[in-house]
């Protein structure tokens, strides 16, 4: 209908998947703050993740609460005992309960990168050295400085301990700057060391301050009397931040672009211990618990660190951690068939499982080492030179997941394909390559494992395809004489039964072999070469994304193509079809996810991203959409708003044009406002009537239960058997009832105002003779040939009262001649719209019926039942030839699931 096609067109955000949160999302290059709450007499700490961020419970490192977003990314982060504050922009907001915006501080013209809390105020620098103090409660500005970049550009901030009102300022050019902010004054520069200062912190001893440089060197500085401490130097750059321990050990640790942290003693003014590499990126940010031996660090490496400071040495051990992906994702899939889980590989080595419940059931599988007995025998610390390269690509199966390794991934310019067990969390016992292929000749390029988990098939660039033992890691033969394809093989996949195995090959040629025998069963030409191709086993399709942008689906059993599909306009990288296999779900560079139906061979809904997709999978549960994107280090969940709300399918138009939709956050309810506000709108969930005629060409049948109109012909029979025996007999004490009228819809007989107080008891015999509705709509429609109001009338009146209407038609009974005639031209009107067909035939039957005797002698009457007659005959004929029509579709529907 017109309303349908509106709604579709109007129709711009996905109906099917609405943003439920991302996971695996813990740091980024912010340094964390580290709050201490006096009622419970817990630590928290505070990171941030892009435009929120996460505040976990230092004790067990659970994620307590998570802030609502922000418009743009999060460029610095600073917290008091009661709020938060972040900046974004040349905004910043505080946030109360670590969630809520409470005030926003607007002002700043350049992006703000140092924020500073003092006490009911709060200060906020920006890059153009623009550094504004603010009154927390009403939002207004305290006091405006501004600086010149040239000659001091402002880098850190500092409210030394015990300096009332005072700040200490440094800057890139070295210099240092002493403020009273209440007064505006300043009062003291210190010259520096003609070195940038990139981080201040505060000595456990008064007036002592500690000054980072970017030349390595870490000042310890007594800011009263303005002379040097001590000095240190590390040779791993800039200092990026610095941290006191407080729990009676002089110890100082400071950070590097490195990821090395280095422990100095401040008694014997020397390096006691170094951390090396205890973040991949550089350290964002080190804190020291106050008298606690714990140091919590963060890091542009997506993780967060705690360390304890317990054994003899003095180095730091690793105590809990949260860790995700550093670098971009290469691979996602659900492992298992709960939905609970995600296997996900990235360009920084490591296979890790993200729990879709909860963060404390993640774990990582850790990076593939090239050998890992020599790793344990040596004790290398540093495991860079015999890490294997990224995952490109894995298969995964549980079913022997307890006996032996059930993961198999090959990684990037690599030949040998290496086992992993997810049980143990490791990389597994062996590495599966051919024996007589050199090692640069080729590279593994697609894997699959079997459905029972005890057979690995991979196949490489060169074309080969071999099959090997998951158990035993035995070579268990290879697809072709020489090779299964002439170009490099780009997917593999096997049945569920284990008795087919399909290879697709660059050269455009799609092949079917038999698994057991290894021989070639049937060939298929593509028209373009393939680039990911998926089986979906429990339905036997199988899904080919082509290098066309076009997608091709096959039937594994007939080995024919049996939809094709087209739209995307750039490289399709990943597929995945929903549990039930009605649904194929592709992603592409042209940043859309398209969801296609099988069954109708339509595009059904359809959404962009600002980031390409990289992978897309569906949950073995239905429940969610997990796709990873490029430049985004987090798998984010996308929920099937299908599973618990009625939502409307309806192929999308060639010129459809999707909307943009923003990526979710890592708090469970942006998802689910985000959905509130996609499912109010009520222009999708049409409700559909269905009209009253929906095709001329078809016979309409009434919604009249059959009982007021099957048995008008066999009413005189059925009178005599409800005929009583005894005439009743009326109750001595009868109650009070209100009398009603009789008729199949009950109502209660309103008594007649008379205006006469004495009523006659003669009999009116004008009122016996009175006309009945139906009969004065019967003498209208002769004069407008409108006859609707004579036939809801009819509807509304049971049996016995529509043979009482039809009988009064005749003269003998009160009627006229041009009732009878009025009343078969209504059932010529009913005929040749088609509609109330059953009716249609029962009234014409109990009519003749009753008045078949007098009929033949009336001219006008013959004539009209003359034209009934060839009317009856030519719609039966066409009511038959519909029914046959649609017991052969029923037939044939039959057949096929059968």
């Amino acid at each position: 209908t017109a309303e349908m096609e509106s709604a579709v067109e109007g129709r711009t955000a996905s109906v099917l998947f609405a943003g439920f949160r991302a996971l695996g999302l813990f740091s980024n290059d912010i340094p964390h703050v580290v709050r201490y709450n006096a009622l419970k007499r817990r630590f928290y700490v505070t990171t941030c993740v892009g435009k929120s961020f996460h505040t976990y419970d230092v004790q067990k490192l659970s994620l307590v609460a998570v802030s609502n977003s922000v418009p743009q990314d999060i460029c610095c982060m600073a917290a008091d005992g009661r709020l938060v504050f972040a900046a974004y922009g040349n905004v910043f907001s505080a946030f109360a309960r670590n969630k809520e915006i409470v005030h926003t501080f607007k002002g700043h013209k350049a992006e703000i990168h140092l924020l500073q809390p003092f006490g009911d105020h709060v200060i906020s620098v920006d890059t153009d050295s623009v550094l504004i103090i603010w009154h927390i409660y009403s939002e207004e500005e305290y006091l405006q400085l501004t600086f010149d970049k040239s000659v001091f550009k402002i880098s850190t901030i500092l409210h030394p301990s015990t300096y009332l009102n005072k700040v200490l300022l440094g800057s890139e050019q070295g210099s240092l700057q002493l403020w009273n902010i209440k007064s505006n004054k300043l009062l003291y520069t210190f010259p520096g060391w003609k070195v940038g200062v990139t981080a201040l912190q505060q000595a456990p001893a008064v007036d002592v301050v500690a000054i980072g440089l970017v030349s390595g060197q870490v000042v310890i500085h007594n800011i009263k009397f303005d002379e040097t401490l001590m000095k240190f130097h590390q040779d791993w750059g800039p200092i990026t931040s610095i941290s006191f321990r407080t729990d009676g050990h002089p110890i100082m640790a400071a950070g590097s672009p490195c990821g090395h942290i280095g422990l100095w003693d401040l008694e014997d003014k020397k390096l006691i211990n170094q951390m090396r590499n205890a973040h991949s990126t550089a350290i964002s940010g080190l804190t020291f618990l106050h008298r606690e031996p714990l140091l919590v660090t963060n890091g542009a490496d997506n993780a967060l660190r705690i360390w304890i400071f317990d054994g003899p040495t003095g180095e730091g051990r690793l105590l809990r951690l949260r860790m995700g992906h550093s670098a971009s994702l290469t691979k996602i899939r659900y492992y298992g068939q709960n939905g609970q889980q995600i296997l996900s590989a990235s360009q920084d080595g490591t296979l890790q499982s993200f729990s879709t419940v909860h963060e404390k059931f993640n774990k990582s599988l850790g990076h593939g080492l090239v050998n890992k007995k020599i790793v344990k025998r040596k004790g290398l610390q540093n495991t860079m030179s015999v890490r294997l390269p990224p995952i490109t690509q894995f298969a995964a199966e549980e079913a022997r997941q307890s006996d032996w390794d059930g993961v198999i991934a090959c990684h990037q310019g690599k030949l040998s394909c290496s086992t992993w067990n997810y049980q143990r969390s490791t990389i597994g016992a062996y590495f599966l390559k051919p024996k007589n292929v050199k090692a640069n000749s080729a590279t593994a390029t697609a894997v699959d494992i079997t459905s029972c988990g005890n057979f690995a098939i991979i196949g490489l660039s060169s074309g080969a395809v071999d099959v090997y033992n998951m158990q035993s890691g035995i070579h268990r033969g290879s697809f072709g004489d020489e090779k299964a394809h002439a170009g490099s093989v780009r997917g593999v996949a096997v049945d569920g039964l284990n008795q087919l195995a399909i290879t697709a090959g660059s050269e455009r040629l799609l092949k079917f072999w038999n698994f057991k025998s290894k021989v070639l069963v049937h060939s298929l030409s593509l028209d373009s070469p393939p680039n990911v191709m998926l089986l979906h086993r429990d339905s036997g399709i199988l899904g080919l994304a082509l290098d066309d942008f076009s997608i091709t689906v096959l039937d594994i059993e007939t080995r024919k193509i049996v939809r094709e599909f087209s739209g995307h306009q750039g490289q399709i990288n990943d597929m995945t079809f929903s549990p039930d296999g009605r649904w194929l779900i592709s992603a592409a560079m042209d940043c859309s996810v398209r969801t296609w139906d099988l069954p109708s061979g339509c595009l059904i809904d359809c959404f962009l991203l600002d980031s390409a997709p990289l992978n897309v999978t569906m949950s073995p549960t239905g429940d969610f959409l997990a796709t990873s994107h490029v430049d985004h280090l987090g798998i984010y969940l996308w929920s099937n708003i299908s599973l618990y709300s009625v939502v409307s399918l309806r192929p999308l138009p060639p010129d459809y044009v999707p909307s943009v939709l923003m990526l979710p956050g890592t708090c469970q309810t942006q998802g689910l406002e985000a959905l509130e506000e996609q499912i109010e709108p009520s222009d999708e969930m049409i409700e559909y009537e269905s009209p009253e005629q929906l095709n001329e060409q078809l016979v309409t049948l009434s919604l009249l239960p059959e009982s007021r109109w099957k048995n008008l012909l066999n009413l005189d029979v059925i009178k005599k058997k409800n005929k009583p025996k005894e005439p009743p007999k009326v109750p001595q004490s009868a109650p009070f009832f209100i009398p009603t009228v009789p008729g199949l819809v009950p109502r209660f007989a309103v008594p007649e105002p008379t205006s006469d107080p004495q009523q006659s008891k003669v009999v009116n015999l004008g009122i016996l003779a009175q006309k009945s509705n139906f009969y004065l709509k019967l003498e209208e429609g002769l004069q407008n040939n409108q006859y609707e109001g004579a036939l809801n009338l009819l509807k509304e009146l049971g049996p016995s009262g529509i043979e009482t209407e039809l009988r009064n038609l005749s003269p003998e009974d009160g009627g006229s001649i041009e009732a009878m005639r009025s009343f078969l031209s209504m059932i010529g009107v009913m005929l040749d719209r088609k509609r109330d067909f059953e009716l249609a035939q029962a009234y014409l039957a109990l009519f003749l019926k009753l008045h078949l005797r007098m009929l033949p002698s009336e001219p006008v009457l013959l004539e009209e039942l003359v034209k009934l007659s060839s009317q009856v005959e030519e719609d039966w004929t066409h009511l038959q030839s519909l029914f046959n029509q649609s017991m052969c579709v029923l037939n044939y529907i039959k057949s096929a699931l059968l």
